[in-house]
């Protein structure tokens, strides 16, 4: 199994668990950007760094990820899409996403996209809590403790 985080908008602290998680667990963890990305010094943590562009990321993701493999990313269309190849995705809030539940988080997503593109004030996503944090924690532990 491996780690594969769509690391442009992956929180800071989620990081760092993932770093702490790598070296523990001896997992690979691989971060893909677009920009450059500051990773410690590890055997088991990789950044690979693409070139800009919508959704360049996310593709590489999906092309490299493999059955088994755990995606950290808070894009729903990317979750939907390693989940078909049968990876999991986890949020960075310690959402898993799951063949049971991604097409209702797909359907909403494109809700408030009609919303936002009619003009509709829907709001951001409230600050990463401290409960996120250990949701997201426990979750990886979990599925690290299965490989």
């Amino acid at each position: 199994m491996q780690i594969w985080v769509d690391a442009d908008a992956c929180p800071v602290v989620i990081k760092d668990i993932l770093f702490k998680a790598a070296n523990r667990a001896k997992v690979l963890v691989t971060l893909i950007a677009n920009q450059y990305l500051r990773t410690p010094d590890s055997q088991y943590i990789r950044f690979v760094q693409v070139s800009s562009g919508f959704d360049v990321a996310d593709n590489e993701i999906v092309k490299r990820a493999a059955p088994g493999d755990l995606v950290i990313t808070s894009d729903i269309p990317l979750a939907a899409e390693v989940i078909d190849k049968g990876a999991q995705a986890l949020s960075p809030r310690g959402e898993l996403y799951t063949k049971e539940n991604i097409g209702s988080r797909l359907n909403m997503r494109d809700f408030m996209d009609t919303l936002r593109s009619s003009g509709i004030d829907t709001g951001g996503a409230p600050a990463m809590s401290h409960a996120d944090r250990q949701a997201f924690a426990n979750h990886l532990d979990r599925i690290l403790a299965q490989k």
